[in-house]
Order: C-alpha cells, then structure tokens, then sequence
C-alpha cells in the first residue's frame, strides 16, 4: 500500500455516520455497511445504513433550514462567499481528497490529483459566481393600460440528490454547487461503493460555514435510502445520475407530488473514424475515450465504427496502446488503468466478452484477472 495521509486513517479508523442537521448521527436502525477498497478488496470502513427514517430526518433538517433557519435570509453574495470557501477547503485538502477517492472508487491517483479534485474546486468557484447573476425579468404587456409585468426566480426548496460511482467527488459537486447557489437546500445520497469523499465534503460544508441542515449526506443502498428520497412527499426536486432503468423509475415515482427531475442517464456512445482521418489523432482519442477512468463514464466511446479499408489499422493502433497500459492498484502514481468499482461490475465486464466471443467476436487483446484479490 503506498502513503496513505495520516488524517485520511484516521477518517477510515471508525465508522461513518449520516451528516443530518449540522450533525453526525448513526442510522436509525443502527445497521451498517461495509465499503471496499477495489485494489485489494479489503474493507475501508463501515457506512451508516440510511432508510426511509433517515431520510426523513434529513429532509425535515433541510426543510427546517429552507423555511425557518439562517440560509433563506443569505443574500447571493453571501452564499457566493460560502461556495469560495468550500473550493478553498476542497483545494486544501486536495491531496487527502485524492488518495481517498482512489481508495474508494479504484480510480489512479494520477487522475485524482489531476482531474477529478482541482474540476470539483472549479465547480464550487463557477457556481459561487452564479449566485448573484441569477435574476428574472421585466416583459412588454399587451394590454393597454398601466401595468408591470415580471418573472421572479425563486429557490425550488429541497432538492434530493442521488449520483453514482464513477466520479463520487465531481458528481457531488456537479449536484450541490447549482443548488446551493439558488438559495436550495440539500440531501445528498452518494452511491453505496464510493460513499467516503461525500462524507468529506460534508464535513467541509460545516467548516465553511454552510447552516445546519442545509447540506445533509444519507449514505446506503439505492432501493433503500435513494427510494425512500424519491418518494418523500416533502422533497421538491430529485438529481438523480445514474442508468436509464433507476431513471425510468425515478420519474414514475416522482409522479405523486409532481417533483420537479433531472436525469442524466446512461448511453452507448458511439465514435466513428474514416479512411481519410489522420490515424495519430483519431486511433489515441477512440483509445482514451473507452479506457479513461476504466471505461465507466457515462459518455465513454463504446461503440467504434471504422471504415473496413483502415480496420485492421485501427485496431492493431489500439491494441498497441493497451499493451502499453500500466494496470495496477489506484494509489501506484505509475498506474494508468486501475480496478473497476466492485466485484459486481468486474463480473458484469466478464459477461461481455464471453458473450461477444459466444457470438463471434474475435478477442483482439487477452486480459483476466490479475490477482485473485480485488
């Protein structure tokens, strides 16, 4: 294992609780649930199993916050400040942020450092600048006669949020940051497999200053504690990232209050190279765009058509490329290509080549498991 920050130890030492009402509370249940790190397969820590009365809790906390607490009296540029001071935070814990999310998610720690923290800060300080822009207008009437006639933007109210494994830190900030900024409240429910850096960025939000019970983190299952957030009648708004299946259902669900959704959803995304395309570029941009991040992006090139005159060409490029490669654990800083989440999605992958096999597909490139562990 390589250096692993004593404060992020620490953090891994004991059991992680919801953050409900500027609180760390267990579930009510009092269950638990384990959290993998995909290098090794060890468990990192325990998480609070939330349910529906954890979610309950957190909703009512944000609800309290949006109706009577300090947040509806912050003005644009107060809450402005606040995000700044979340992105300042973020940037200095950068390199603990990192380590933790490769743990976590599997991720190298190259793309880390590099990408997934230093886009989350830009996020927090992009948004902060919203904050004080967002306004309605004044429009012409029809009528004679001396009238005013305006749009006025308002908060939602609280705002149910559900992102996914594959870029916990990013996802989270991409789902906060906008809300914040319009004067919402939050429940966040960060994915099952990569709960940790939400619970991070949770305990940053009190350090900058947010009021209590204006960003709350229910960690557990997705039929469980993401349901239950789905179907609460006091919940204004769901965030959901994630597959079109959850997708489908999260808008069925959402029916009975007529909350208000956004769904980014899954896809098959297909790049397309022609015989007359310049080979150096097209064949290391098809490369990158399926294996960046292991191939878990919702918008990974998955699919690649190739004209037949340059296919065996095309194929052959990438084929180098991979064997070039370097597969490891997330925190070797020499890894391009780390574990994938969970053992779940491990087998998932599997499937796919031996279906692709059973249907005629010839194996360009032969891989397996490397270790028996993770």
């Amino acid at each position: 294992m390589h250096s692993i920050p004593e404060s992020v130890r620490n953090f891994l030492s004991s059991p992680k609780k919801h953050w409900i009402g500027g609180e760390w509370v267990d579930a009510a249940s009092g269950n638990t649930f384990p959290v993998f790190n995909p290098s090794t397969g060890e468990v990192l820590t325990e998480a609070a199993r939330g349910d529906e009365t954890d979610v309950d809790r957190a909703v009512q906390a944000a609800r309290h916050a949006f109706e009577h607490g300090d947040w509806p009296r912050y003005t644009p540029y107060e809450r402005a400040q606040l995000l700044n001071k979340l992105a300042d935070l973020l940037e200095q814990h950068l390199e603990e942020l990192a380590v933790l999310e490769s743990l976590d998610n599997g991720k190298p720690i190259r793309d880390s450092r590099r990408i997934d923290v230093p886009a989350a800060v830009r996020n927090f300080r992009y948004y902060a600048g919203w904050a004080n822009k967002i306004a309605g207008d004044t429009l012409p009437h029809s009528q004679r006669g001396n009238y005013l006639a305006y749009t006025v933007r308002e908060p939602v109210g609280v705002v149910g949020q559900i992102i996914p494994w594959n870029f916990p830190l990013l996802m989270a900030a991409w789902k906060l940051a906008p809300a914040l900024a319009c004067g919402n409240t939050v429940v966040l429910k960060p994915a099952e497999q990569t709960p940790l850096t939400a619970l991070w960025l949770a305990e940053l939000t009190r350090e900058a200053g947010f009021p209590p019970g204006v960003v709350n983190v229910v960690t557990g299952y997705g039929e469980e504690a993401g349901a239950a957030l789905v179907a609460h009648p006091d919940v204004d708004k769901i965030a959901f990232t994630g597959s079109t299946a959850v997708g489908q259902e999260i808008m069925r669900q959402s029916a009975g209050n007529l909350k208000k959704v956004s769904l980014e959803l899954g896809g098959k995304s297909p790049n397309v190279i022609f015989a007359d395309a310049d080979l150096k570029r097209a064949i290391p941009n098809a490369f990158f765009g399926i294996f960046y991040n292991q191939g878990q992006v919702c918008v990974a090139g998955s699919r690649l058509f190739v004209e037949k005159s340059i296919a065996d060409q095309v194929v052959d490029g990438l084929v180098q490329m991979a064997k070039q490669m370097k597969v490891g654990p997330s925190l070797d800083p020499e890894t391009r290509f780390g574990p994938v989440v969970s053992a779940e999605h491990l087998k998932r992958i599997e499937s796919y080549i031996e279906l692709g096999k059973q249907e005629g597909a010839q194996l360009a490139l032969a891989g397996g498991r490397m270790t028996e562990l993770g």
